[in-house]
């Protein structure tokens, strides 16, 4: 039912990358979990593919091709790696920044190196203090002259120690006007990164934190107004944040349907398969239906985006289902293992650990549904897939409209 929303580009595309995984990135799955060390020649590798650059559009080199392209590409490598996944979504943040606040210079500077992979972005908001409360953050940024001076620290920094250009939203002034969004190179004076910390799961993924201290950098790398940051901050969670972290849902998802589904036929009970026994036929039954349920959630939400349709509740409600919907099957699936399940040499433990990573970024499940709430009750405030509908759009969907 979900390929409706499909056309042969995609099915091609989801073939060259699925190709990709298997024969790449899954080869090094074994020793990023046994290291938990940082996969910087495979996410250079995946970077060089061209797939950052999915949504940037051909005239900076990019691909053009859209979310839902965009959701295949993250889809296929999370279903092998949720830390490749994770990579590639973390770096699609980066991109949206530019795409919908960069200046023309910005664009033409730093799009071509995204796209050809030789430059990876990322979006740095979240603070010790402040959480998901993105008015609460502390980090300053004064403006001294033809330079501003960051000091502040940030956290929970998707590429952090693989990025080339952190997207860092600091406060300029009081209230919700007083943010503003800044382009920091990684090797700017003044930036620093401690050793990553271990996490429980996505291993070989960046995901650490940046330290400035009075970090100058000049006027031209304000991304946007002075003012804007909040701008830079909820949109790119929300049409870009909320579908990428979908997509790397829905591929730990797809990898738990048919690890669960080999296990149960290939594992003998009572002279029989695994699979022959009532509840373990349920509980497959269970996940097939709900990866099912996800998908259509997510090509669905990526399709509004791409037709450039106000969509905003579509995506909230598309990382909701699939993010609750994955970590209800790896349960599943951990019970159809038994214990088989907790050893090293079986992936379920992964893609259980994996899953509860896409939790809490972009806004947790509770965030979703308040927001959703907001929607039923006439109480939003405006949608930033209409806003920005005008960019959103493939430069296919754009063409047939012209």
């Amino acid at each position: 039912m979900s390929d409706v929303y499909l056309e042969e580009r995609h099915h091609q595309l989801r073939f060259e990358v699925r190709a990709f995984a298997e024969s790449k990135v899954a080869p090094r799955v074994a020793d990023m979990e046994r290291t938990g060390g940082i996969e910087i020649e495979l996410a250079s590798d995946i970077a060089r593919q061209g797939w950052i650059g999915v949504t940037v559009d051909k005239a900076y080199g990019g691909m053009g091709a859209g979310h839902l392209a965009k959701t295949i590409i993250i889809e296929e490598l999370s279903r092998v790696s949720g830390a490749m996944g994770a990579m590639v979504q973390a770096s699609q943040l980066g991109v949206a920044k530019i795409i919908h606040f960069g200046s023309e210079q910005q664009k033409r500077t730093w799009l071509p190196s995204i796209a050809d992979g030789s430059c990876l972005p990322t979006i740095a908001v979240t603070e010790p203090d402040a959480g998901s409360h993105v008015l609460g953050m502390q980090m300053t940024a004064r403006r001294k002259g033809r330079h501003y001076v960051l000091n502040g620290r940030k956290i929970y920094i998707g590429n952090s120690h693989i990025g080339h250009l952190h997207g860092v939203v600091a406060r300029t002034g009081e209230g919700s006007a007083g943010l503003t969004a800044f382009l920091v190179e990684a090797d700017r004076p003044g930036l620093t990164l401690p050793p990553p910390g271990r996490t429980l799961g996505l291993h070989g993924f960046s995901f650490g934190e940046l330290h400035f201290h009075d970090c100058r950098i000049p006027v031209g790398n304000r991304l946007g107004r002075e003012g804007e940051g909040l701008d830079v901050a909820y949109s790119s969670s929300v049409l870009y944040g909320r579908p990428n972290l979908t997509a790397v849902a829905l591929g730990i998802h797809q990898a738990i349907l048919e690890q669960s589904s080999s296990f149960a036929s290939e594992r003998v009970r009572y002279g029989n398969a695994l699979h022959q026994l009532p509840n373990i036929k349920l509980k497959i039954g269970q996940i097939q239906s709900r990866v099912m349920t996800a998908r259509l959630a997510a090509y669905h939400a990526a399709h509004l985006l791409d037709t450039g349709a106000s969509c905003d509740p579509d995506l909230m409600n598309a990382k909701l289902i699939n993010v609750e919907l994955a970590l209800d099957s790896a349960r599943a699936a951990m019970e159809v293992h038994a214990a088989a399940g907790l050893m090293d040499d079986v992936p379920i433990g992964r893609y259980l650990r994996d899953a509860h990573h896409i939790f809490a970024p972009a806004g947790t499940s509770d965030i979703q549904l308040l927001r959703l709430a907001e929607v039923a009750l006439g109480q939003s405030k405006g949608q930033w897939s209409h806003r920005l509908s005008a960019v959103l759009a493939p430069e296919q969907a754009r063409s047939a409209l012209t």
